[in-house]
């Protein structure tokens, strides 16, 4: 190449280096702007403009990836892949990401831009940042990502009391005394070391952003005294009369775990520099990884980018194939998974058979809802992906086998990949079914209290799942964990379905016919044929009968309706109520 052409291509990519960052910083602005918001939200207790708000900032990052590919077609001539142009774009990209704020969330935008020009022939490392180029390790803003208190210094009552009042409200706080005492106790309760036997290094580390979801708004730090490092969360919540209080204090990395859940929606975490906070929660929580804490607030596609490196870093590094998933086969899923990785695979089938009458559109949509709702902590975040390429040799055959069979128009061969035209990922949890059959005494009991509980809870968030066979849901993690949906083929909204009672027959031989004796609407809901269809295991049919006998009952059901309609969405808590402050206490 000449030196003139060399020049000319250099200045190009230059220029479209900086159409695409200047695409990202707008994206960066405009959804700093919306999380920004939540504080005033807060104070203002409007709940329904939170709710835009979260749907509303999800969007985002779609319409800006394609005003940058709009900006890019208009500027210049991209309609054939140039290898020596594009080499130079990310050249010069990485230049000027060097000293960033959000390199990896810049990074991650080039490549969704990138991805949506050209083949998957040229997702390499060379044109895109399949590995990240920049560290964000040590990255953190003019505002420091975590204030610091010493106790020694200041007193340990008057420490706390300002770690509330630096929460930097407008609004007072209803009795911050009680709530400085309560927090204290627990904290004393909870094998924490008196301050009278504090260390050298006693301190309160605690993040500076203030991070909202739904009606509370926590506070995240850790205290450090000698070798103990014990993280905490304060949800703070408004009292509907121009104040706002301590609801409790989560103590331990167990409990900020389920704060952080994957079935809960996103944090608003209002920081110029994310890679900081998620620093600072892998403190908190070492057992997990960055793709959950970048989704946790709000970036998902940053959790995207970090959770397709880790499955490729793993790939790597075993050995094991790619194998059905445990549990009953589903009729409109194909679902796979790798024994050494804690994950399933998903893929839509291409027909789905009697009484199934969803369509491939329906299936795309009732995720996206899921995407866009809050799952209260009762419904698996998924991550969605295109285009994308397993290795041909990892699939077992038979597993291979199937899903040409059934999803030949979602996959086809390049080499030796698989390539899976659009997947969902969802993490590993054991079938309800398959947990309940094992299940015993104190444990089966807690697993139908909890699959109760989970209706419950998607009702008052307005979801009804549709089909509440036990093989539709999942349990979490190990033990006592918690019982989350995850099968979303027929979910809807609650307010769109017709809960009925079921007419008493005319006659005795109407009961005993094949087909009802009284009229079906696509929408009609029959709650009292729950028990009936649900368990045959009389065991389990006694248990959730003993909790749950309400969800039988029609009223139930039009009663959280009418709350829906009312606006009233009821509190749905990511703690334990047994830790919860009582406000009376003095």
């Amino acid at each position: 190449m000449s030196s003139m052409v060399q020049s000319m291509t250099n200045g190009q990519a230059a220029q479209i280096a900086e159409t695409i960052l200047n695409g990202f910083n707008r994206h960066f602005t405009i959804f700093s702007k919306i999380t920004e918001g939540a504080r005033e939200r807060f104070e203002n207790a409007d709940w329904e403009a939170e709710r835009h708000a979260s749907r509303e900032r999800i969007e985002f990052y779609d319409i800006r990836v394609k005003d940058s590919i709009r900006d890019l077609r208009d500027q210049f001539e991209l309609e054939t892949f140039n290898s020596q142009l594009w080499f130079a774009v990310k050249r010069e990209y990485v230049l000027l990401i060097s000293n960033h704020l959000q390199p990896e969330l810049a990074e991650s935008f080039y490549n969704s831009v990138f991805c949506a020009l050209f083949h998957r022939d040229y997702f390499g490392n060379d044109y895109i940042f399949v590995r990240s180029v920049v560290s964000t390790e040590f990255i953190d803003s003019e505002k420091p990502s975590y204030h610091v208190y010493y106790p020694a210094k200041r007193g340990f009552r008057d420490s706390i009391k300002q770690v509330l009042l630096d929460s930097g409200f407008n609004l007072p706080f209803e009795d911050i005394n009680r709530d400085v005492r309560h927090i204290i106790k627990a904290l004393i309760n909870h094998t924490f070391t008196r301050p009278r036997r504090a260390h050298l290094n006693f301190q309160f580390q605690v993040i500076s952003s203030i991070f909202f979801r739904n009606k509370a708004a926590y506070i995240v730090g850790r205290a450090l005294n000698s070798n103990k490092d014990t993280p905490f969360a304060i949800p703070l919540l408004h009292s509907g009369n121009g104040s706002i209080y301590a609801d409790a204090i989560i103590i331990g990395t167990q409990g900020l775990n389920r704060l952080f859940e994957f079935s809960y929606k996103y944090f608003m975490v209002d920081h110029p520099v994310p890679s900081s906070i998620v620093t600072f929660l892998r403190r908190l929580m070492p057992n997990r990884n960055k793709e959950s804490f970048y989704s946790a607030i709000g970036f998902h596609k940053q959790g995207k980018t970090v959770f397709y490196r880790e499955y490729l870093h793993h790939l790597k590094h075993s050995e094991d194939e790619l194998i059905f998933a445990p549990g009953i086969k589903g009729m409109v899923m194909a679902v796979f998974t790798l024994p050494s990785y804690p994950y399933v695979f998903k893929v839509i089938r291409d027909r789905f058979p009697p009484p199934k009458k969803t369509t491939r559109q329906q299936v795309l949509d009732t995720y996206r809802l899921v995407k866009m709702h809050d799952r209260v902590g009762r419904m698996s975040d998924v991550l969605e992906y295109s285009h994308v390429a397993m290795p041909r040799g990892r699939f077992a055959e038979d597993l291979l086998e199937e899903l040409y069979e059934t999803c030949a128009n979602s996959i086809s061969e390049e080499g030796d990949q698989i390539i899976i035209k659009h997947l969902y990922i969802e993490r590993r949890m054991t079938p309800l079914n398959l947990a309940v059959q094992q299940a015993q005494g104190k444990y089966l009991v807690h697993l139908m209290k909890g699959y109760g509980d989970a209706i419950k809870e998607l009702a008052a968030a307005n979801i009804f799942p549709g089909d509440l066979l036990l093989k539709n849901f999942g349990v979490t993690g190990q033990g006592q964990g918690r019982v989350v949906f995850y099968d979303y083929d027929e979910i809807c909204y609650l307010s769109e379905c017709n809960f009925r009672e079921i007419p008493e027959a005319l006659y005795p031989e109407d009961e005993m016919a094949s087909e009802p004796w009284y009229s079906i609407g696509v929408d009609d809901v029959f709650p009292e044929q729950f028990a009936t269809f649900l368990f045959a295991d009389n065991r389990v049919r006694q248990v959730f009968l003993k909790y749950h006998r309400d969800l039988l009952d029609p009223a139930f059901w039009i009663q959280k309706q009418e709350n829906i309609k009312d606006g009233i969405y009821e509190d749905v808590f990511p703690y334990p109520k047994k830790i919860r402050f009582d406000r009376q206490t003095k």
